[in-house]
């Protein structure tokens, strides 16, 4: 094949991955808006868990059928991922609960910064000062948006932090683990959806009545509610795998500035589907500053140089590349 023909056909795939993970999550997002508004189910961490156990179903449904193979991964490992993702769960419900949303959201912004140093750190990775900037135009842009009041205390500050920090773990570390262990999204997807089912699963009744104080099984249930609630699980699982793909294929500081587009979706599908008046003039002008510092990015770190790894000393298990549903990751040293 051409390289103009294998780098069309990369850019192509790649897009589509970003298209599948923006369209999925905005979904989710609008489905749980509309389910937790218009029909009081307020269970959130509850309601992870059953878009984990969802996935869980996916994922033993195409093994059955043969799309996924056999693969290991040690415990310790799936030990460590599932404290992340679930402390990033938890503690990102219990930072919107003790903070102000204008806090709250200044916490997310730092996501991307916490994960630049993760990169650095572990990957040794360097970025040029157009990626650096573009970054930071991002960050300015979401933050128009986004950012009204702002006022902190103690307990959600700390909140804030575990939230932020677990999540930035939680991402890099599925970089890590599918390049370590040669395992594709569906292949890693198998092995954690069902621990974290089974623990927020566990867990999620009980927090969320601490944080609502209202039970999940004296909720009144409706045909409609049902459905909404069957629509996000099955939503989710596409937010699952599409999140596993995006970040095998990119990083995860990529996959956190390319995601504000979601953000952005979220605050104009907002305005449509439920009428409020949030869409000024403060917002549409930092809309289209983060618009402009994602095309940067994208531009910037494509760039030679741009962002590029000083040396790839990561060891590589034993390949278990069985011809399933996975996506062949590049790892390319610019990304």
């Amino acid at each position: 094949m051409a390289p103009a023909s294998k780098a069309n056909k990369k850019a192509a795939v790649d897009a589509a991955c970003w298209m599948f993970n923006i369209v999925t999550s905005v979904g989710v997002i609008i489905v749980n808006k509309a389910l937790m508004a218009t029909y009081g189910f307020s269970f959130a961490t509850t309601l992870t868990g059953l878009h984990f156990a969802t996935t869980t179903l996916m994922t033993v449904v195409l093994r059955w059928l043969g799309y996924i193979q056999p693969s290991h991964l040690p415990f310790r490992e799936l030990l460590k991922f599932i404290i992340f993702a679930n402390f990033s769960i938890v503690g990102m419900n219990v930072s919107l609960m003790w903070n102000s949303v204008g806090f709250y959201q200044v916490a997310k912004l730092t996501m991307i910064p916490v994960s630049c140093i993760l990169e650095v750190i572990f990957d040794k990775m360097r970025y040029s000062r157009d990626t650096k900037l573009s970054i930071a135009l991002v960050l300015l842009g979401v933050g128009v948006c986004t950012v009204t009041d702002v006022s902190v205390n103690t307990k959600g500050f700390i909140a804030a932090v575990v939230a932020v920090w677990s999540t930035a773990l939680q991402q890099y570390y599925v970089h890590f683990l599918q390049r370590k262990y040669s395992l594709g999204s569906f292949n890693l997807l198998s092995h954690t959806a069902p621990a974290q089912a089974a623990t927020l699963l566990l867990v999620g009744p009980f927090l969320d009545y601490w944080m609502t104080s209202k039970r999940i099984d004296n909720y009144n249930y409706s045909l409609v509610s049902v459905i909404f609630i069957i629509l996000s699980c099955s939503i989710a699982v596409g937010t699952n795998l599409s999140q596993f793909i995006c970040i095998a294929r990119f990083t995860a500081v990529s996959f956190q500035v390319v995601g504000h587009m979601k953000t952005i979706l979220v605050l104009i599908l907002g305005f449509i589907f439920f009428g409020k008046d949030d869409l000024n003039l403060q917002v549409v002008l930092g809309m289209i500053i983060a618009v402009v510092g994602m095309i940067w990015y994208g531009n910037a770190s494509s760039k030679p140089g741009g962002k590029e790894r000083k040396s790839h000393s990561l060891p590589i298990s034993r390949s278990q590349k069985h011809g399933d549903l996975s996506e062949s990751s590049e790892n390319d040293e610019k990304v």
